[in-house]
């Protein structure tokens, strides 16, 4: 399998776009003090990613009636909500949720 330089080009030019606004920031960040009301504010930042996450995937808008709930969803999110509470590691709930969605979509 051969590949065209433009192709490459074109895979390249876009890993240094993501690269540049993903890891560019922490980098300037980390030799600056922040105020303690932007560490703060900043602490709710992936709270807010994570709900509107969940939210986006688990209210769905229907033919029929204007809004309503995927139950695939919520049977995946309510055990990984339990764990996340329980355990309050990032790590350990992602992979719950992983394998809880991954089983809701093999019985259905």
């Amino acid at each position: 399998m051969s590949i065209q330089l433009s192709i490459l080009l074109i895979i390249l030019g876009c890993a240094i776009v993501t690269f540049i606004p993903r890891i560019i920031p922490f980098i300037v960040i980390r030799n600056i003090q922040l105020p303690e009301i932007v560490i703060k504010w900043l602490s709710y930042i992936p709270i807010c990613i994570f709900t509107a996450l969940i939210i986006d995937s688990f209210i769905i808008q229907d033919n029929e009636s204007l809004l309503s709930i995927d139950w695939r969803i919520f049977a995946a999110i309510i055990p990984t909500l339990i764990i996340a509470l329980w355990t309050k590691s990032l790590s350990v709930t992602v992979i719950v949720g992983i394998v809880c969605m991954a089983i809701v979509r093999f019985l259905f």
